[in-house]
This record gives structure tokens, sequence and C-alpha cells, in this order.
């Protein structure tokens, strides 16, 4: 490969990415907003925002089939980092009292 087919292919490349990290700007704010409804059903269940066992089960289904490249505990990590700021959300709802209507 010569320098100028490597600096294309080097261009094309970034420009995958930029409009993939753009999808996935988009399918995490997409979760996010499910956030509210969560939290109005976990109030009326009187469930607590934190609930080990069910972001255990969220991990498990991610990594079921994964065909990588990316690991199961490169997944794992990833998810538990979404999962936390989607707590903070939550956390956030409630200290407004409530989710949005």
């Amino acid at each position: 490969m010569t320098p100028a087919e490597a600096a294309a292919l080097l261009a094309e490349c970034r420009k995958k990415i930029d409009a993939v990290d753009v999808q996935l700007r988009e399918t995490l704010n997409r979760r996010a907003a499910i956030v509210a409804d969560v939290v109005r059903a976990k109030e009326s269940l009187g469930l607590p925002v934190y609930e080990p066992k069910r972001e255990q089960d969220v991990v498990r289904k991610v990594a079921e089939g994964n065909p990588g490249p990316l690991s199961d505990a490169a997944l794992e990590h990833i998810f538990e980092i979404i999962m936390r700021e989607m707590r903070a959300l939550q956390e956030t709802y409630l200290k407004r009292e409530g989710a949005p209507k």
C-alpha cells in the first residue's frame, strides 16, 4: 500500500467511524428516553433504581452470541458504563420528584 492509498483508506475509515458514532449517540439517547417510563414504573412498583440482577441479565443478553471482534469482557465494561449513566439519569428524575409525564 502506498502512502497515498494508506492516507485515503484512513480518511475513509474515519468517515465511517464518524457515521457510526452518530448512530451510537442516537441509539444511546433513545435508550435514555425510555428511562422516564422506567422511573414511573419503578416508583409505582416500589423498586429501587439499582437492580443488580437486572443489570447482570442485560450484560448476559448482550454477550450471548457475541460475534466479536469486541470480547465479552469489553462489552460488559461498555454496558456497565451505559447502565451507570442510566441509573444517574433515573436519580436525576427522582430528585425532580418523578419522571416527566
